[in-house]
Order: C-alpha cells, then structure tokens, then sequence
C-alpha cells in the first residue's frame, strides 16, 4: 500500500475529524506533497502542525497566516529555503527542520521571538546563521550534521541556551566562544575532528559533555559534576571522590509534548518522535536515552 497523496490545495479527508478534537492539530506527515495545501493556512486557530517526511519542496508565504502555531514539524523533507512568512509566527516555540537541504535562515528569522526549541540537524549550514544571535529565549538548539567550522564570538548573547548539539560538523579547534557559554547543560562535540580541549571549569552549569569519535587521547578536564562520554571518559569519572551523577539524555527524543523546555533536556515527560521516512511514520512512545 503507497503512501496517501492529497491534491496541491485540498486539505486531506481526515482532516476535520484530527481538528474535531479540540487541540487544533494537524498531522500530515508520511503524505506526498510538493507544498502545503493552501487551506492549511487558513487554519489560524491551528497549534500544532506535523508535516515530515512528505516530500514537502515549498512553503507559501501564507504560512504567516497560522498566528496561533506553536509546533511546527518540517523535518525530512526536501526544503531548500524558508519564506519569511514562516518568520512571522509570533507563539512558535517548537521548529523541526532537521533533514532538509538548508544552507541559510532568512535574515528574518531572528523575529521568532517565542522559539525555544529548534532543531536544524542534517543540513547544509557552512556558517552558524546570525539571526540566531538574536534568539535569547532559545534553550534547544540542534545543529549536529552540518558543516559547520566556526562559532560567532557573539554566541554567548544566546543567554537563554541550555543544550547545543554539534555534533558531525568539521570543527578542527574548539570553538573559543563556547568557553563563555557558561549557563549551557549539555554540549554534544561528537565525530568533528578535534585533537584537543582547554580546561572546561569555565562552563559551570555543564552538566553531560561529549566529545565520542574525535582524535582525541582523553577527556577534559572538568568539574567531578559532569557526565563525560568518550574517549577515556570511565575511567576519568571512576577516580573521583564523589560518584557522578545519574546523566540527563544527551540527545533527547524530538518532544511534541508540552513539558517545560527543561524538561525535554532532562527526560522528564513523555517524548512523541519521528524517525526519517523508510521506518514507522506513526508516532513512537520512546523515553530519551543516553545514546547517539
């Protein structure tokens, strides 16, 4: 049996039973669509709105339109831009563009001044994008799978981040700027080519660091507080005084839920995710582990 596919325009024909609910969501994903049907916009009442693995290539500008969207899903899709309308969403905390051919934000996209969450792994990025700098209340941020060498100097302005995820970018040094970073939890450095580490005391709130997969010959040096993974990580922590703590989830399950962002960082609560197109489209119940 193929997958669905709804004419361009028409919303598909469980679409009002999904809306019946009273959550005002809209779950698309694992259809064939180029776009997005004009009469989702019309849905301004809409809060939450799943559209991955589609196929999607496009977004109207009447994507503007959903004012009252909190979630919005566009991973595994086939995006290589975004509209500005999609800047112009002003309840967004939660995007998911991760598996899309991105090679830049629109400058506008330091408008989404509710965003929280925002998970962009697993595109084309060669540059950290500015308008990012200008997300202070941005807690989530997931870049792994890019190509990214550099970090702004200006990225400590990110006051509101707790986790950052770069993992399998092409960081050759580590980034200077992340040594002022000092209300981050989590930091994910895996498979990027680094040879080595300053002394991490810096990052105070630091909670779980990675650095698996890199040429490295052992771990930092860090507070006895935190949780280290790779290289020579056990038996750093094996010789402290103090046993480590139980580690939160250093890649967190994507979460569709609506705990406080802490809670998606630490695991609490239940986590809703998608894998990429080829598994179980349908949502998997799964708690956040430790693994990659």
């Amino acid at each position: 049996m193929g997958i669905a596919e709804s004419t361009p325009d028409e919303l598909p024909s469980d679409a009002e039973e999904q809306l019946r609910s009273g959550e005002q969501q809209l779950e698309l994903s694992g259809r064939r669509l180029r776009r997005l049907p004009s009469a989702v916009c019309a849905l301004s009442r809409l809060q939450k709105l799943y559209v991955s693995g589609t196929g999607l290539r496009e977004l109207p500008e009447e994507i503007e339109e959903l004012r009252e969207l909190r979630i919005l899903a566009l991973d595994f899709n086939k995006l290589e831009r975004l509209p500005d309308g999609l800047c112009r969403l002003p309840r967004l905390t939660r995007l998911y563009l991760g598996g899309n051919r991105l090679l830049a934000l629109p400058a506008d996209f330091a408008q989404l001044q509710s965003l929280r969450c925002l998970w962009i792994e697993g595109n084309f990025l060669r540059r950290f994008p500015r308008p990012l700098l200008r997300l202070v209340a941005l807690q989530s941020l997931q870049m792994g799978d890019n190509r990214l060498r550099a970090l702004p100097a200006e990225l400590p302005r990110m006051t509101g981040l707790r986790g950052l995820w770069l993992y399998g970018n092409r960081f050759e040094e580590f980034p200077p700027a992340l040594l002022r970073m000092g209300r981050l939890h989590i930091l994910d450095l895996d498979r990027n080519r680094l040879g080595g580490f300053p002394d991490l005391h810096p990052l105070r709130a630091l909670r779980v660091f990675s650095y698996d997969h890199n040429p490295v010959t052992g771990p930092p040096r860090v507070a006895d507080t935190v949780f280290l993974v790779g290289e020579g990580a056990v038996e750093r922590m094996a010789e402290r005084d103090e046993p480590t703590p139980r580690p939160p989830p250093r890649r967190p399950a994507r979460a569709f839920e609506d705990e406080e962002e802490e809670d998606l960082l630490i695991g609490g609560g239940s986590s809703r995710a998608l894998g990429p197109p080829g598994g179980s489209l349908p949502a998997l119940e799964a708690a956040p582990g430790l693994g990659t």
